[in-house]
């Protein structure tokens, strides 16, 4: 049980991922005609686009994979800033320091530097390289505009491919340069045969209707719901246990709890912004939840609220503020200001 399921079992090819036939058929595709594009990947978060990105890599260049494929995240750029550029060894070289004091620049040119630069580089015994950027929909604006203009600039020698939870948040001018591709969650009958194969290699039986909770409750998040279940199969053999229906909800209840309802509380009773804050940032950070995903828990939340004080104007009223939100959301560029927003003016009546 010490290795972490989602790294150990995450496939190395396109037939090892779940779903998605029709968009790994045309990856394939595209890396056996010899002249691919700039690609987009977009769907929700632990769908396989990261995975496929890696398996578009390997097939293109097998063992030359690592020298010719780089990997980027943006949110780790522009949500958590120099306090992560700094801990990334990669970046010493370019910023001349591990002290966020001493770095002059901000992080928008930062980064453009950084792109630029392994941009630049030539492929290793290839005709062009691949740049993947994460978390596409964490990008100011300015940045990118700046990432259209290195990828013009290095179209004969670098590929980039842009992975997001929502094509929205992609301006327009990278959307015409670049294939896009959905990725959906993966399908109740897929994955819950696949986490009951993952549990008996693990020595573990399994129920069904465990399963299939797991795979309700993640909404067909392959890494997620690998995720709960080596937790919950961790915990059952702690207490000497079977795993049951029951202990999944629990821990999702749990999760809740610690998450969107302290969230829910700083903002609605505490009226804590500075608290409301510090939790938003551990959610979207470190737990790597998206608006939406937040915006649902704090939905359950004030349901919740409801149910025990019985309180139905406020209720509505608060709704109606979520569903605001929401709508912002859509179109937003970054969703934290839409969430601050909200937090600061949460049932302010």
């Amino acid at each position: 049980m010490k290795d972490v399921w989602t790294l150990k079992y995450r496939p190395d090819t396109f037939d090892g991922i779940l779903g998605n036939r029709q968009t790994t058929e045309t990856l394939k595709s595209l890396a056996a005609s010899g002249t691919l594009p700039h690609i987009i990947l977009f769907g929700p978060e632990n769908s396989g686009k990261i995975t496929a990105a890696t398996a578009l890599a390997r097939q293109l260049y097998g063992d030359e994979n690592e020298l010719n494929f780089t990997y980027f995240n943006a949110s780790d750029f522009f949500e958590q800033g120099k306090n992560y550029l700094v801990r990334d060894p990669r970046f010493y070289r370019i910023l001349g320091t591990d002290e966020t004091k001493k770095i002059q620049k901000s992080v928008i040119n930062i980064f453009k530097d950084i792109i630029n630069e392994y941009a630049a580089i030539a492929p290793i015994n290839a005709d062009y390289k691949i740049i993947c950027i994460d978390s596409a929909e964490a990008l100011t604006m300015e940045a990118q505009q700046a990432l259209r203009r290195i990828m013009e600039k290095y179209s004969k020698t670098c590929r980039f491919i842009l992975s997001s939870k929502s094509i929205s948040k992609i301006i327009p001018p990278l959307r015409s340069r670049g294939v896009t591709l959905f990725f959906s969650p993966a399908a109740p009958e897929e994955l819950a045969p696949f986490l009951r194969d993952i549990a008996e290699k693990e020595g573990f039986a399994v129920k069904e209707d465990v399963l299939f909770e797991i795979v309700c409750q993640t909404r067909g998040s392959v890494g997620d719901s690998l995720k709960i279940l080596q937790t919950a199969l961790t915990e059952a053999q702690e207490l000497k246990t079977e795993l049951t229906v029951s202990m999944i909800q629990m821990q999702f209840r749990l999760e809740e709890e610690n998450g969107t309802r302290e969230l829910f509380n700083a903002a609605a009773y505490k009226k804590d912004f500075t608290e409301a804050r510090s939790v938003l940032d551990t959610l979207l950070i470190d737990d790597g939840m998206t608006g939406s995903e937040i915006l649902e828990g704090f939905e359950n939340a004030v349901w919740a609220d409801e149910k025990a004080n019985g309180n139905e104007m406020k209720t509505a009223r608060r709704l109606i503020q979520i569903a605001g939100c929401d709508s912002l959301l859509a179109q937003a560029s970054n969703e934290r200001i839409q969430l601050e927003n909200l937090i600061a003016n949460f049932d302010n009546e």
